[in-house]
């Protein structure tokens, strides 16, 4: 019932939001000059799937977890991106293909081996890796590899119908502050 659902909001918010998309790929081109960002994460079953968010720091910054990279990293308008969760829309083709959930554990880089063991220890990659859930909206973020996984864990067991409306109303309203990078 979740995949119906993610397969519905995903098309609808691709239709719906394609004059926004557009727009946010005309301005970042204006930003960056190249408005995309596409990026190997490890996926369900561990399997490398390439993520698409709206590029929000430099082209020329490391390609490490967010909490490891400089504040200066990020441009202006990925500031804004950030703060409006606007740089996740392009991870509903994601979605729409399969390769994620809108809730479920956030994907990490393959360069995060703490975090790997972790999920690995707590059974996280069993599910899709979603755009928001339980750790986002209570910001635990990849700082925490142990935290994390215990609370990726803890959501999946108990996802239901209600907590993934919960998990989403709670990131559409602003509750959560998305990745920390360092100031």
């Amino acid at each position: 019932m979740l995949r119906f659902f993610d397969i519905l909001f995903s098309l609808l918010g691709l239709v719906a939001g394609l004059p926004v998309l557009l727009l946010l790929v005309l301005i970042g081109y204006f930003d960056t000059g190249s408005p995309l960002f596409l990026q190997t994460r490890v996926g369900r079953h561990k399997q490398a799937f390439t993520l698409i968010k709206f590029r929000t720091m430099k082209k020329d910054t490391a390609s490490v977890a967010s909490h490891l990279v400089n504040a200066n990293a990020i441009t202006p308008f990925g500031s804004f991106l950030r703060k409006t969760k606007l740089d996740e829309l392009p991870q509903l083709w994601n979605v729409l293909k399969g390769e994620m959930s809108l809730v479920g554990p956030r994907p990490c880089l393959f360069n995060q081996e703490e975090l790997i063991q972790q999920r690995t220890l707590h059974g996280v990659f069993a599910y899709r890796p979603g755009i928001t859930g339980l750790a986002q909206v209570n910001e635990i973020d990849m700082s925490t590899p142990e935290l994390l996984a215990i609370t990726d864990e803890k959501m999946m067991k108990t996802l239901s119908l209600k907590n993934y409306f919960i998990y989403i109303v709670q990131t559409a309203s602003g509750k959560g502050s998305g990745d920390r990078v360092k100031s």
